[in-house]
């Protein structure tokens, strides 16, 4: 499995086409080019992000048949499922998918599960070969038995294709092991929803960093721990468009926001607009060039003292911590924050 991308990008269902990647990229890099300024970042950081708008805008696009999509006819949605396929197919043709893709249903509540069912269907008749990182996202789980459900549907239309579940609601939380252990070996990650569980707890704050937000995050972390899953923060609500003052205000919540992920171990987090793409890379290639220089001296130190504990400063090493270093080159590498020939 390739590494973890850093984002995901969703997009209505009706909209999707096999260049989606390029066309989101060019409107990331004007976004950029006009207030960059605004972002607090090195040159050298600004040199990459530019570089990767340029190269590979989106790593991770999720074709979005439930919120972003909403209900329409049986009629309607079975042509965007088919047309979404074809797409798929002629992306794969041309080159222009970007590394990760797949598609997010609507849930498996007994409301929504036939429509859901039959739109992957659809979709994978019409799609004949999966491409290598596909997913299927199911959002608002409850039960165990939704996850479990949805890996039976996949393996009965015997396609390869990864699970990842969106933890949207304290009791999914709660049980979030068993339901991940119901999803079998398909799952590959687990994507907090911070608004909708704000919501189902009744808060009137949409604000990603809001505490019970950063608890569920946390409990996320410690119930999911030692099992591999790639888990994946919430997006920032507010959008970079509009005035420069607007954007530079918008920047600056997704760039906290990014931060403090970052900071508790999540790399991954959810994009709802192209010009958050740049706030994205600049604030994911800052945090770890910035640790790179003390890490790689703690780590060549540790090394060197024959993997016995040491210490650089006040900074205490034993080989605990430096797993955690070596953590932080895998992904400081992995998203482009450096080069891996840089690395120790």
């Amino acid at each position: 499995m390739r590494t973890q991308p850093v984002h995901t990008v969703y997009g209505g269902a009706h909209l999707f086409r096999h260049d989606v990647a390029s066309k989101l990229g060019k409107i990331a890099l004007a976004a950029f080019t006009q207030n960059q300024s605004h972002l607090p970042a090195t040159p050298a950081v600004l040199e990459r992000v530019e570089a990767k708008l340029r190269r590979q805008p989106v790593e991770d696009y999720r074709i979005d048949f439930e919120d972003g999509y909403g209900y329409r006819s049986d009629e309607e949605e079975d042509g965007h499922a088919r047309r979404a396929a074809e797409e798929i197919r002629k992306g794969i043709s041309e080159g222009t998918l970007p590394p990760f893709i797949g598609i997010r249903v609507k849930s498996f509540h007994a409301q929504a599960r036939h429509r859901a069912i039959r739109t992957l269907g659809v979709f994978f008749d019409a799609l004949h070969d999966t491409p290598e990182g596909f997913c299927v996202t199911l959002p608002k789980v409850v039960h165990a038995e939704e996850a479990a459900s949805l890996a039976a549907v996949l393996d009965d239309l015997n396609i390869a294709a990864a699970i990842e579940l969106m933890i949207e609601t304290p009791q999914s939380l709660r049980d979030v092991r068993a339901i991940a252990q119901a999803a079998g070996d398909r799952l590959r990650g687990a994507h907090f929803g911070p608004y909708d569980f704000c919501s189902s707890c009744g808060v009137t704050v949409n604000d990603l960093r809001h505490r019970l937000c950063v608890h569920a995050r946390n409990e996320l972390l410690i119930s999911l721990a030692g099992t591999g899953l790639w888990l994946s923060d919430g997006p920032t609500s507010e959008l970079p468009v509009g005035s420069p003052t607007e954007v530079a205000y918008a920047w600056r919540l997704s760039w906290r926001n990014i931060s403090e992920a970052l900071a508790d171990g999540i790399v991954q987090g959810w994009d709802l607009h192209p010009a958050q793409l740049p706030v994205r890379y600049a604030a994911v290639f800052s945090y770890f060039t910035e640790l790179l220089p003390g890490a790689i001296a703690r780590y060549r130190n540790f090394l060197q003292e024959s993997e016995q504990a040491t210490r650089v400063g006040t900074a205490f090493d034993d080989a605990a911590t430096v797993q955690i270093l070596k953590n932080l080159f895998e992904r400081a590498a992995a998203c482009g924050a450096i080069d891996a020939s840089e690395l120790p």
